[in-house]
């Protein structure tokens, strides 16, 4: 293990005491703090103390009437518009009334916002990001819409993204930039950028987002959000989704706290009937997982991408002291990663830009103007045209070889832990989409150089996790990434409720906070 540099990021560790002394099967480090520390009538919440609970504390608050549903839909409401007003992150006015849920699953009562990338939600219009979609509303509820409603989240509105999610900055010609709660002049990161910057304001505890090469990720990353990847199959992508996006695509939610991710995951991981793609059942709840020691672990750590580039020094000191700590806790950690080819990364991500985005252009009811689409999308409208079942062909033995590498490394590893982006949150305009020049191959070279480390998995269909473990000397949020084999989304949970807890990052408020 390389010892950070004089200039490494803040990550502040808990007293190894207090560690012990919450390690293990004691929930104390997962449990919310109540209003004032008592168990006093909550009344109508204040928009510090609504944005201060989690998704399970809002419930709990719900379940045992503290609060009424309709008092918390009510606070989420200011919330939202507070925030967006700053930020730029809601595509269309809040949804009056919400969306129909079962308001006596786990998450009764819970707000929560839908993201723009349609069709989604029965009966709601959508744009994926672009000036050339006009009148298009889902006909049916997606696969894991309909969960989410199950669960009893209160859909109350729609987040931003960037034109057919094919970028890591959420700053469409449509809606315009996405501003980050931490630093309004930097981006939120992408495809699920409004989601991100939502939760991290405050205005909701989780957001619908979804994740076909880094898109849940990348944004949880850039706004000091957990951003879960689930593996392969964890999560329904709908009938056809998985199957255009060659199990590329995983769909979920970014969330402010490890045991929200575990315990919606418990929520909605059963697989679709009929989904092509189905990852073995889990041994026991996701949310039972987190409050179990998962014993010592082989976890490795890399810095170096698979795909060019370089990484920012304090996003690399971010992740090595995360092995640090991980080191502390118990683990064994080691310099080391999967042998693989950048190139073959870059073919296999080809499956998705050119046959996942053109598919929802040419697949439309009505051809887009190719005026009123964004440079790079032209580009990909064309490019889909032209693919062959050669290409096809190169692309999916691409993702074999990708598949293969890091099925080989994790026959010696347990976990692998990284970098979530190669760079700070960047500036806007910094990943300019519509910017004529680019081909589809070029483009996601320009994406790694910025993100490198996500893709890949998403390639390989393994579990991935980023946790804000990090902070730069400006003050903004640097991600690390965790990564388990096929089938672990257990294991990741485990090792992030124990860095969550020996490096808490609950307190920290960004500039534009509701709280």
């Amino acid at each position: 293990m390389s010892s950070p540099s004089t200039s490494a990021p803040r990550l502040r560790a808990a007293e190894p005491a207090a560690y012990a002394s919450a390690h293990g099967t004691d929930t104390s480090a997962h449990d919310t703090h109540d209003r004032n520390g008592q168990n006093e009538e909550l009344g109508a919440l204040e928009l510090d103390e609504y944005a201060s609970f989690d998704a399970v504390g809002l419930r709990e608050l719900i379940r045992t009437r503290e609060v009424s549903a309709a008092e918390v839909e009510a606070c989420a409401r200011r919330a939202l518009e507070q925030a967006d007003g700053e930020l730029n992150a809601l595509t269309q006015p809040l949804f009056d009334p919400s969306l129909a849920h079962e308001p006596e699953g786990p998450f009764g009562g819970v707000p929560f916002v839908i993201k723009d990338s349609g069709p989604f939600a029965q009966g709601v219009p959508f744009t994926l990001g672009s000036r050339s979609i006009k009148g298009a509303y889902a006909l049916v509820d997606h696969d894991l819409m309909a969960r989410f409603r199950a669960a009893g989240l209160v859909a109350l509105g729609q987040s931003t993204a960037p034109e057919f999610g094919l970028s890591f900055a959420t700053e469409s010609v449509r809606y315009g930039p996405t501003r980050n709660p931490w630093n309004p002049k930097r981006g939120v990161g992408g495809s699920s950028g409004g989601a991100a910057a939502l939760v991290a304001a405050g205005a909701v505890p989780l957001a619908h987002a979804n994740d076909a090469g880094g898109s849940i990720r990348v944004p949880a990353s850039s706004c000091g959000l957990v951003g879960l990847k689930p593996g392969l199959g964890r999560t329904p992508c709908g009938p056809t989704s998985g199957e255009i996006a060659f199990g590329q695509l995983v769909e979920f939610a970014v969330t402010r706290t490890v045991r929200d991710t575990a315990h919606l995951l418990d929520a909605v991981c059963a697989p679709a009937v009929g989904d092509k793609y189905q990852a073995p059942p889990p041994t026991r709840p996701y949310a039972e997982a987190i409050r179990t020691d998962p014993g010592r672990l082989r976890i490795a750590l890399t810095t170096v991408p698979w795909t060019g580039g370089t990484v920012d020094p304090q996003v690399a000191d971010a992740a090595v002291t995360a092995g640090q700590v991980l080191e502390w806790i118990g683990h064994t950690v080691t310099e080391a990663g999967p042998d693989v080819d950048g190139g073959a990364v870059v073919e296999a991500a080809m499956l998705t830009v050119v046959t996942t985005g053109g598919a929802v252009l040419r697949g439309a009811p009505r051809r887009p103007d190719p005026a009123k689409l964004e440079a790079v999308s032209r580009r990909v409208l064309t490019e889909t045209e032209d693919f062959t079942l050669l290409d096809v062909m190169a692309a999916t033995e691409a993702q074999n070889v990708v598949t293969r590498a890091v099925g080989r490394f994790f026959q010696e590893h347990d976990l692998l832990l990284t970098p979530t982006l190669g760079r700070l949150p960047a500036p806007h305009g910094t990943l300019d989409y519509d910017h004529e020049g680019h081909s589809a191959r070029s483009w996601l070279h320009r994406l790694f150089t910025y993100g490198p480390f996500t893709a890949t998995f998403n390639v390989s269909g393994n579990p991935a996790i980023s946790l804000p473990l990090g902070q730069s000397r400006e003050g903004l949020p640097i991600g690390v990434q965790l990564v388990a084999a096929h089938g672990r989304e257990d294991l990741l949970l485990q090792v992030a409720a124990q860095l969550e807890q020996a490096v808490p990052w609950r307190d920290r408020t960004p500039q534009v906070s509701v709280g």
